[in-house]
């Protein structure tokens, strides 16, 4: 796929997940943190074991997945699901190396903060890691702040956990 330019692309579609879709998200997630950060299979099975969770338990009007799209191929995602009564998480946000420099991530997380609203939680929360900056600097942009970091040893990397909030 070529390369997305803010200047000379439209901006990709949100859409709710068709048939495959779920797949892909664990694709997509599995391909650019292999490539990118050097994670190995166990961070593709992580994701495959949230996407499984959402379509087996998925409650309608509490989660809800957005997909990205553009020119007929999914370039992001980003999933709000219940964590309990009061709070929601942000899961599995991303978009494609050549979907990047356009907004999307942002738009991607400002659909997951109207959502929540929406579905009258009072806080949402999110789990990343410290090396994932440009997410990190989207998440400081939309009001979240870090309210935990924990140094860890996952997907054959040590990496710190930041587990970050905002109020809704």
């Amino acid at each position: 796929m070529p390369a997305v330019t803010p200047s000379t692309t439209p901006l990709a579609t949100l859409r709710d997940p068709a048939p495959g879709d779920m797949g892909r998200v664990v694709t997509l997630h599995g391909e650019v943190y292999a490539r990118e950060y050097g994670w190995d299979a166990r961070f593709e099975g992580m994701v495959a074991g949230i996407v499984s969770d959402y379509v087996k338990h998925h409650r309608a009007g509490l989660e809800r997945c957005w997909v990205a799209e553009w020119q007929g191929q999914m370039v992001g995602s980003a999933f709000v699901v219940r964590k309990d009564d009061n709070t929601a998480q942000l899961r599995m946000l991303i978009v494609s190396p050549e979907a990047r420099g356009q907004g999307l991530g942002r738009r991607l997380v400002n659909e997951c903060l109207a959502f929540a609203r929406q579905a009258g939680y009072r806080r949402i929360t999110l789990w990343t890691n410290d090396v994932l900056v440009a997410a990190r600097q989207i998440y400081v942009a939309t009001g979240f702040v870090r309210v935990a970091v924990e140094e860890h040893q996952s997907f054959g990397q040590r990496l710190m956990g930041e587990t970050w909030e905002r109020g809704l």
